[in-house]
């Protein structure tokens, strides 16, 4: 294991200062979710650098996914789970299990591994203050829903009061449905609601590549018009389409950037926000 002075450590600290200023204070939503959650070591690791960033005085809002825990439930209890478009067919058993998952065992452990490491979190779902009003997508997928609007005073209140908000994306309607929501979608829309600093998605992969076969071909840095023409000409296709879409509508709706990480490098979000390098792929408006 490679041994630091303590010169070294003052040094990284000293480095790490200009963007520690450029931060605190100010709104940084971090998506985490499906095979980033898997590992357990690995998710211990993101709770701590989560506790740090907010230590430091940034305002971290959590929101969170779960697919892997839903499969895993459904799978106990007898029931496949079944896709269409990459999208769950929620039937009204599948959302009794996703509320379940999502705003139960996921929502509350997350929230106990911040509170562990000396956080201060508290656990709410898009059904909570009506944070995130929805309808019905697609009749063929039943209770998967579009978002209609989102509600923010409830995570404003949160971040008021020096609470990590930690985010499980079910919304619901005026007639007190539930829905399973995307958790791409929710994050981008809730960052955008709250004209956050930066939006990070952790995913699986490095980010945006120009040969989805060659993780060299990564590409560090993209404009909000670069974004767009990458998937107009199908260098981004399948799964990052929808994925991207949510970063090019987070800053359409005034979230300053966002970056697309990969969530199983340990220290990603630590790199991305505070060192020079940074990390996956970050994508910012178009020059005026």
């Amino acid at each position: 294991m490679q041994q630091f002075t303590n010169a070294e450590r003052a040094e990284v600290l000293t480095q790490a200062l200009p963007y520690i200023k450029r931060y605190t204070g100010q709104i940084v939503v971090i998506k985490y979710g499906g095979n980033a959650m898997i590992n357990e070591q690995l998710k211990q690791q993101v709770m701590e650098d989560m506790v740090l960033l907010w230590l430091i005085g940034i305002k971290v809002v959590l929101v969170h996914g779960g697919g892997p825990e839903i499969n895993d439930l459904m799978s106990r209890l007898g029931k496949q789970p079944v896709f269409v478009d990459g999208l769950r067919v929620t039937d009204r058993e599948t959302v009794d299990i996703v509320q379940m998952v999502l705003a139960g065992k996921v929502n509350k452990t997350l929230v106990n591994l911040l509170e562990m490491n000396g956080g201060k979190a508290l656990g709410i779902s898009g059904m909570d203050g009506r944070l995130i009003e929805a309808k019905i997508r697609d009749e063929r997928l039943g209770y998967v829903g579009d978002i209609t609007h989102i509600h923010v005073k409830p995570v404003l209140d949160l971040l008021e009061r020096g609470y990590i908000p930690v985010i499980s994306t079910i919304g619901c309607d005026r007639q007190g449905n539930a829905y399973n929501i995307n958790g791409d979608t929710a994050a981008a829309r809730i960052a955008g609601a709250l004209q956050a600093r930066r939006l990070i998605l952790m995913t699986d992969i490095d980010g945006i590549l120009r040969d989805r076969n060659d993780p060299s071909s990564l590409i560090p840095e993209l404009t909000l018009s670069e974004a767009e023409n990458l998937i107009s000409s199908g260098a981004v296709s399948g799964g990052m389409i929808p994925k991207v879409n949510c970063c090019i509508d987070a800053i359409h709706s005034g979230v300053q950037n966002v970056v697309i990480l990969d969530g199983r490098v340990p220290h990603a979000i630590l790199m991305e926000l505070l060192t020079n390098e940074g990390a996956g792929t970050w994508i910012r408006p178009d020059l005026a």
